[in-house]
């Protein structure tokens, strides 16, 4: 019986995944590997919207791989890939880009926001054009489902559009891709600063717990957190944010509900609990910084992996780009 499929992927721009990419991200697709054919891509074609180093770029885009298989991606369950490895993803976008009107592409959310904070003259065309490199990404695989944060979810209906209007202009091209929306619990936010989420960018290292930390730095930066006075476990996001994401990341990396986890820390005062959830952060992240780091000693077998995993990408990507192209009217190469 064919499987649905799902596609999904992350930018290689930080030389560590955090643990909110973990929880958000990781922990979910590998659990979806078998109900699903998976591709999951590290796009780094999408990291060239912002300045890199080339050199960073291509060592990020290796440790972003590594990390994704020692989280549980199996490149034999799964086709996990380089995005750059596939040439389909930059010519179907191109396609794309000539049935996207300009107005719905200057109404995404995300370009909105980052040209209206660093202005006009430091936005490059490829911010404005990612959501439709994206949409590439997607309907390449006759993709089922997307799983994707809510930030996202306004470019998989964007998606979901330019299939429609090319279907409806071209014949049935694609599969129209439904977006699977994380669960707002999985939502986790800075430990320094809890009404914002952890990201590469914040304005501290101290409150984002990196998959690759050494664990005693992991453990510290759980010890710091912040919290509030009252001293007492429980979850109210408006009242007590700091804490709130403490017991979100315990229950999320323990599969338990977090009412259990207030139960066991009744009456305990926040030192126990923080120290019970630096040994779950330890005792999670250790196994697959250890497995990402001994994949990084070998990057020769790790990109020979990555590169199988691209051709097998490629069969399925070429199939739809040649026939959009027949479809658009380009004329085959003899």
């Amino acid at each position: 019986m064919t499987r649905p499929r799902l596609y999904s992927g992350m930018q290689p721009s930080a030389d560590s995944l955090q643990v909110g990419n973990y929880i958000g991200a990781l922990l979910q697709w590998r659990d979806l590997q078998d109900a699903y054919e998976a591709f999951f891509s590290v796009v780094d074609l999408h990291a060239l919207t912002q300045p890199n180093d080339p050199a960073e770029l291509r060592e990020k885009t290796r440790r972003t791989a590594a990390q994704y298989i020692a989280a549980g991606i199996e490149p034999s369950r799964s086709t996990l890939y380089v995005q750059s490895h596939v040439r389909a993803h930059a010519e179907l976008a191109w396609i794309l880009s000539t049935i996207t009107g300009f107005g719905e592409a200057n109404r995404m959310t995300q370009f909105k926001d980052k040209s209206a904070r660093y202005g006009t003259d430091q936005t490059n065309v490829g911010l404005f054009t990612y959501p439709v490199l994206m949409a590439a990404d997607i309907l390449l695989y006759q993709t089922d489902i997307v799983p994707v944060g809510d930030d996202q979810k306004q470019h998989v209906e964007l998606t979901r559009d330019l299939a429609e209007r090319f279907n409806a202009r071209y014949g049935a091209a694609f599969t129209v891709p439904i977006p699977v929306i994380q669960k707002e619990t999985a939502r986790i936010y800075d430990l320094q600063n809890p009404t914002a989420k952890m990201s590469k960018s914040a304005e501290s290292d101290a409150g984002v717990l990196w998959l690759l930390d050494d664990p005693a730095v992991s453990a510290k930066k759980v010890m710091r957190a912040v919290t509030d006075s009252e001293g007492t476990v429980r979850y109210d996001r408006e009242s007590k944010p700091g804490v709130s994401n403490l017991l979100t990341i315990y229950a999320a990396l323990t599969g338990r509900q977090i009412p259990s986890i207030e139960d066991e820390y009744a009456g305990r005062g926040y030192g126990d609990f923080k120290k019970g959830l630096a040994e779950v952060v330890v005792n999670e992240f250790g196994p697959v910084r250890e497995r990402a780091l001994d994949l990084l000693a070998d990057p020769g077998e790790l990109d020979r992996v990555l590169a199988s995993n691209a051709d097998r990408a490629a069969e399925v990507a070429d199939a739809t780009l040649s026939d959009v192209y027949d479809r658009v009217g380009l004329l085959r190469r003899s």
